[in-house]
């Protein structure tokens, strides 16, 4: 690891800290789902590095649902001109306190993103952004459809919108980490009880209205219709699945020993290299890039 990387390393490590501190004296009762959302701030941020290094010092930057806005001010505080989107929507009422101390922090040392009160679905930026993002988020808004082409347009020609979310061809929540039955009625419909009572996310309810049904064929068909292009479907992003799967302790608490379970079992049994084979359309999770040209 050369030396820029420790230092950025380094850098998000303060930033967590001093926030984990605000967190802790103000508002304490939020500091497990504090936790829960630095290391998603970190996972996302290692994951788009390879997209950020393509960009220049003060690009345009769009995350999609920001939730937190832990990632967003991180990457201002780098040197990128972020918005955040993001409503709260219903599942995520929670985020506007965690906000509020964020954006306080953040404003102390001057790397406030430009804050965007808006769904995908209203987005009406035009040709903006050099590169776009969401990590777990489109598989919760309301209309799919419109959200990509809405983000499509408010990139600049040559930018990207790459997200990374479950593909619910395969039959697994994880949200919830149970299994999926054909539809998402059918599986309310035998599992509710399962769902309502959930110690996985803060509202289950609202969690479960949030969610869309989003697949790697849904999103293609969009793509090649509604935007004339044909989307990127990145497959080592199972390898990535995996491996934090089997590394990250506060993952494996919120997906549950069945995940590691079903993984060792995979491993015994010789299935894991067969799976990292199969299409795309059929991994649990996809991570898709769609450019506009």
């Amino acid at each position: 690891m050369n030396t820029a990387a420790q230092s950025k390393i380094a850098d998000i490590a303060e930033m967590i800290s001093d926030l984990r501190n605000l967190v802790k004296q103000e508002a304490p009762d939020l500091l497990k789902l504090f936790d829960e959302y630095a290391g998603e701030m970190q996972f996302g941020r290692a994951l788009i590095e390879r997209n950020l290094r393509t960009l220049n010092f003060g690009a345009k930057i769009l995350e999609v649902g920001a939730g937190s806005l832990l990632l967003s001010c991180r990457l201002q505080q780098e040197g990128f001109d972020v918005t955040a989107l993001e409503p709260i929507g219903s599942g995520f009422s929670h985020f506007s306190r965690l906000q509020s101390i964020v954006l306080r922090y953040a404003n102390s040392g001057g790397f406030v993103p430009t804050l965007l009160r808006s769904t995908g679905e209203g987005l009406s930026i035009r040709e903006d952004f050099d590169f776009a993002f969401s990590i777990n988020v489109m598989e919760h808004v309301g209309d799919v459809s419109t959200v990509l082409h809405r983000v499509h347009e408010a990139l600049k020609p040559g930018g990207t919108y790459r997200f990374v979310c479950p593909n619910y061809a395969f039959p697994y929540e994880p949200h919830f980490n149970i299994p999926t039955l054909i539809s998402k009625s059918l599986t309310r419909k035998l599992l509710w009880r399962w769902i309502e009572h959930s110690a996985n996310v803060v509202d289950p309810v609202g969690t479960w209205a949030s969610l869309n049904w989003i697949s790697v064929r849904s999103v293609t068909d969009i793509c090649r219709s509604r935007l004339s292009v044909t989307p990127y479907f990145d497959r080592t992003i199972f390898d990535i699945f995996l491996k934090r799967a089997s590394s990250d302790r506060n993952f494996q608490g919120r997906r549950g020993p069945g995940l590691l379970a079903f993984i060792a079992v995979l491993e015994r049994t010789k299935l894991l290299s067969l799976i990292r084979l199969i299409p795309a359309a059929v991994l649990p999770v996809m991570d898709c890039s769609i450019v506009r040209v």
